[in-house]
């Protein structure tokens, strides 16, 4: 079935639809060789429509294992092509099928070379895929609309509606998660760390934190632009200082607004598997998964008492990484990804040495 793809800025790029349907998200670009089901999976893109830049999609099917989530979250999914046969002995189904499963509309044979050289140009926008119109005018209508709308937030669907414990009970360290869209991927590290893990709805407040006798918090990962964002950063603000605090990704952007720091938008954002960063301190680069639009400001930053900014990224000098030892929390723009065979990222390693 033929399709469109159009962005805000009336340019259309042709398709074949994997599915029916019409879904309208803001068009973001991911570099990442692997890893679909993960990008699918992850709360972080919510309402988006993702653009996997590499050319084949699929090959390696969809299993359960892998799922970051408990379902997909994306609006839709563009890719050159998919792959028609897959081969990995873990996989369950074929990605066309998991997309048809968890109502995804993917486009493909779309010219994502061009695409990403336009994105990268213009700046990310809004962009619909539609197979019940390919009428330029008709598609340009319906976005204009989508931008006058007020994004109501996502945070209810995605967040727990009541407190999960997981680790071990007898564990010598607590800790609490403030959920905005926590990855499996993270649950999984903290508990080879042998922690105690409480993960909390978006929107608990600081009386509540305390009160369970955490011996630190964490405010994941999440949609960023998402208006419930606000209410987050109101509620840890009385945190400061009175227990430790990691924030990741969208978290490290909530901990930088209560700190009174500003979060501003890149014109491109940080997607992908290989973003390169510095510590100005120890002169060591590492190489780090990120999947981010915002950034948070670095003039903003340098103003707050007691805080270091201990990482960059080398591509454009944004703030990598926040810590403030009076202050006791750590923030990080980049993921803490696993690097593999169960071990634990070195910055979930240095929080632990913050409890």
């Amino acid at each position: 079935m033929k399709a469109a793809l159009m962005l805000a800025d009336g340019k259309v790029f042709p398709a074949q639809a994997l599915g029916e349907g019409e879904v309208i998200g803001e068009v973001i670009l991911n570099t990442a060789v692997v890893g679909y089901q993960e990008m699918i999976t992850d709360p972080a893109n919510a309402g988006k429509i993702l653009v996997l830049t590499y050319p084949l999609i699929g090959n390696y099917g969809v299993a359960p294992k892998f799922m970051e989530s408990k379902k997909a979250w994306v609006a839709g999914l563009v890719m050159k092509e998919e792959s028609r046969i897959y081969s990995n002995w873990q996989a369950k189904q074929s990605l066309g099928d998991f997309l048809k499963e968890q109502d995804v509309l993917g486009a493909s044979a779309v010219d994502t070379r061009t695409l990403a050289v336009h994105l990268r140009q213009k700046g990310e926008m809004p962009g619909i895929i539609s197979t019940k119109t390919q009428d330029p005018k008709e598609l340009l209508a319906k976005l204009d609309n989508f931008k006058k709308d007020t994004a109501a937030s996502r945070l209810t669907a995605i967040s727990l509606s009541k407190p999960l414990h997981l680790g071990k009970k007898e564990a010598k360290k607590r800790i609490a998660i403030l959920d905005l869209g926590i990855t499996q991927g993270i649950i999984k590290q903290l508990e080879n760390l042998g922690l105690a893990i409480s993960i909390l709805p978006y929107n608990t407040s600081a009386a509540e934190v305390l009160q369970q006798k955490n011996d630190g918090l964490i405010i994941s990962n999440g949609p960023e632009e998402d208006p419930g964002l606000k209410e987050v950063a109101e509620n840890i603000r009385p945190l400061l200082g009175r227990l430790p605090i990691l924030g990741i990704v969208t978290g490290h952007q909530v901990l930088a607004k209560a700190l009174g720091a500003k979060v501003v938008r890149l014109k491109i954002g940080h997607r992908g598997v290989n973003y390169p960063t510095h510590n100005p301190a120890s002169f060591k680069g590492e190489i780090t998964v990120q999947n981010h639009g915002y950034t948070v400001e670095t003039d903003s930053l340098r103003k707050i008492k007691h805080l270091k900014i201990t990482a960059f990224n080398l591509n454009d000098r944004t703030v990598e990484e926040i810590e403030s030892k009076k202050l006791k929390i750590l923030g990080s723009q980049y993921n803490p990804v696993c690097p593999g065979f169960s071990e634990v990222n070195n910055l979930f390693k240095r929080f632990l040495k913050m409890l």
